[in-house]
This record gives structure tokens, sequence and C-alpha cells, in this order.
């Protein structure tokens, strides 16, 4: 008797384990369908409310899951985006809150989402302003990335956003490298919108470096 209720005890926690990971996978696919849609398809005001309604969505994922690193990865790669869109002091706030939530996902677990915090994180250093207005630190900004690569080599992310940094820093011919591994990334069948525009981005940039590379 005893070894049937521990079995169907197993049972069953295996079965919540399982909805559980459908539900994340669910959810985790709905927020990056919607990110690309509202971080490429809307502009100003209507972007702005949508942007508000995604960051409410990611938030109840949160609370949902709060162990759960790549939620709290996606509330930072929302929270740091809606900054971008939103501008003025308003968005150093949202910045400040995108940097603790991608420190919560390496406290939780660095790996993952391919290291998806640490090149969100690194990017957030990159672009923020420095001290006194806010955080932003180069030498930090080159340590995550660098990091973000170790556990993505050959992503588009990662290596577009190295390229980026690595260009605002006039260290062109090490940008071209990082530009055309982004360009040679290979597809992610789910995300579709979302590479196809940041190819785009991978495109724009790569032009500007080889303008300083002849």
């Amino acid at each position: 008797m005893k070894l049937k209720i521990a079995l169907m005890t197993a049972a069953l926690a295996l079965l919540s384990s399982q909805a559980a990971t459908a539900t994340t996978a669910a959810t985790l696919e709905d927020i990056q369908k919607r990110w690309a849609e509202v971080n490429y398809t809307l502009q100003d005001e209507a972007q702005e409310k949508a942007f508000e309604a995604l960051l409410a969505q990611a938030k109840q994922w949160v609370q949902q899951q709060p162990n759960n690193a790549e939620a709290y990865i996606w509330q930072g790669i929302v929270q740091s985006t809606y900054a971008g869109a939103k501008g003025g002091l308003g968005a150093l706030g949202l910045a400040k809150d995108a940097r603790a939530s991608l420190e919560k996902a390496l406290a939780l677990q660095p790996d993952a989402l391919q290291g998806s915090a640490y090149a969100s994180l690194g990017t957030l250093y990159f672009k923020v302003p420095g001290w006194p207005l806010g955080f932003g630190d180069d030498d930090k900004a080159k340590e995550l990335l660098e990091k973000a690569l170790e556990f993505n080599p050959d992503g588009i992310d990662p290596n577009y956003f190295y390229a980026d940094y690595l260009y605002e820093q006039r260290n062109y011919r090490e940008a071209q490298q990082f530009a055309q591994k982004a360009l040679a990334a290979p597809a992610r069948p789910e995300r579709p919108l979302a590479d196809a525009e940041r190819r785009k981005e991978v495109e724009a940039l790569y032009a500007k470096i080889r303008k300083k590379v002849r």
C-alpha cells in the first residue's frame, strides 16, 4: 500500500513538473512573439502602451514562477526596451529595474536561455549614461558581453551586441568580425520576426563599420 501511494505521488509530481514546463514554454513563446511585434512594428504612444501591457504580463510570470530565471530575463528585456522607447527621466528608472531583473536571473541560473541575461545586462551597461546620471560602465559592459559569447558564441544577438559595442569603442576591425558572425548566425524558427529585424540592424551596423575600415 505504501509503495502504491509512493508511486502515485511520484507520478503526480512528474505530471505537475511536465505541466509547469509546458506552461513556461508557452509563456516564453507568447512574450517573445509579442515583444518582437511591439519593438519592431509599433511606434510612439502605441508602442509605449503596448510595452506597458507586456511588462505587466512579464511581471505576472515572475510572480507565478519566482525562481524561474527565464521569467526574470524577459522581464528585464521588456523593461530595458521599454526604457528605450520611453526616453526621458522615466527611462532611467526602467533601466535600473531591468538591471535588477537581469541580475536576479543570473543569480538563479546564469546559463538560462544561452546566457541571455549577460547579453542584455551588458548592453544596458553600454547604453545607459554613466555617473552621475546613470550606472553605465563600458568596462563592465565588455566583461558581460564577452561572457554572453561564451554561452552562445554563434548567436545573432550576442555577436550583434558585441559588434555594436566595439564599433562605439572605435575598434572597427574587430567589430567587423563579430558583425560577420552575427550575419552568419543560424535562424531561430520560433522567432522569425525578431530574426528578420535583428538581421536588418546587423546589416546597418555592418555597413557603418565597412566605411570605417576601408
